[in-house]
């Protein structure tokens, strides 16, 4: 009989809707739409809420009011507000929003990079050195995290050597990233795989490596989260009601969604601080403001069991 794994007692949702999920749907959400979003989700008890991304308007006019979003969240108390950044010149913008911390991304797959940044994954590490100098220059106090996506597996390339993924997490550390997360981008990622990756990269990154981003493209989103929360992660991104996809994985579906991820956390006995009836109310919200787009996720559905009140546990078994 194998020894009960040990869970964190705590978990963090970085809801990533705003980003992840708005960019994906040709719809332009306005701007006070998109406050009361973070306003509710704050109040909700998210912590953690990335806005948007510094891309030029013209390629995503969906997330043109970034610096906006940045400016409102920064004046809501303990909230940690979070932006992608594709280039050095997002790098600069985000620097100049205040924003505490900006992810760029760099595909683990050559010919994603290509095709997503039109450029190929070494060549953006040289461009994480350059943001790490202009930090550095401006004095500033934002964290830069380095996001490998497609990191188990890739609809152009198809497979991804676990190999490939390490090195690119030591090319990231010695660019002067503060922070490593890995996003099974187009779901192709399964429990085992995410245990032995996860792994891995802990021992190249140590406490560095610190989110998990899953797609649940094919039922198994979940599912990796735990087997991510048994290596020691606890914090995961995830959209309000599943939003989101990926240009080039046809059929994937958003991340998990906020409102499941929560559920099974609170069901585990993990405290996440997210009031989950507050969170579904706000499901409900951008559901009509999202009128006829296509959303996710199981729990809107059934709501909570009788049994489970929405507060958080008092402590977490073991």
């Amino acid at each position: 009989m194998q020894p009960e794994r040990k869970l964190p007692a705590t978990a963090i949702i970085r809801e990533v809707g705003l980003r992840d999920g708005l960019q994906s749907i040709a719809r332009i959400l306005p701007s006070a739409q998109k406050i009361e979003w973070i306003r509710a989700a704050h109040a909700a008890g998210q912590r953690e809420i990335e806005v948007g991304s510094f891309v030029p308007a013209r390629l995503l006019p969906q997330l043109a009011d970034t610096a906006e979003l940045v400016a409102y969240a920064r004046t809501l108390p303990d909230l940690f507000v979070s932006v992608l950044v594709p280039n050095l010149k997002g790098a600069e913008r985000a620097i100049e929003s205040g924003a505490h911390l900006m992810t760029v991304p760099l595909s683990a797959s050559h010919a994603h990079s290509l095709a997503n940044l039109r450029r190929a994954p070494d060549e953006v590490v040289a461009d994480v050195a350059r943001m790490r100098a202009a930090i550095d220059a401006a004095g500033s106090s934002i964290l830069l995290e380095g996001g490998i996506s497609t990191a188990f597996g890739c609809t152009l390339q198809g497979e991804v050597p676990h190999d490939e993924v390490v090195r690119l997490v030591r090319c990231l550390l010695d660019a002067g990233v503060d922070r490593i997360s890995l996003a099974d981008t187009v779901g192709y990622a399964d429990p085992l795989a995410v245990e032995r990756l996860f792994t891995k990269v802990r021992a190249v990154a140590g406490d560095k490596l610190w989110c998990g981003h899953f797609h649940d493209t094919r039922g198994l989103g979940l599912a990796n989260v735990l087997a991510a929360l048994q290596t020691g992660v606890n914090r995961f991104d995830a959209c309000l009601a599943g939003i989101g996809g990926c240009p080039h994985a046809p059929g994937a579906s958003g991340n998990v969604s906020s409102e499941d991820l929560a559920f099974m956390l609170r069901s585990m006995g993990i405290d996440t601080g997210i009031d989950i009836d507050a969170l579904l109310a706000l499901r409900r919200q951008v559901a009509d403001w999202l009128d006829g787009e296509t959303l996710h996720g199981t729990l809107w559905r059934a709501g909570l069991p009788k049994c489970m009140s929405p507060a958080q546990p008092e402590a977490v078994a073991v």
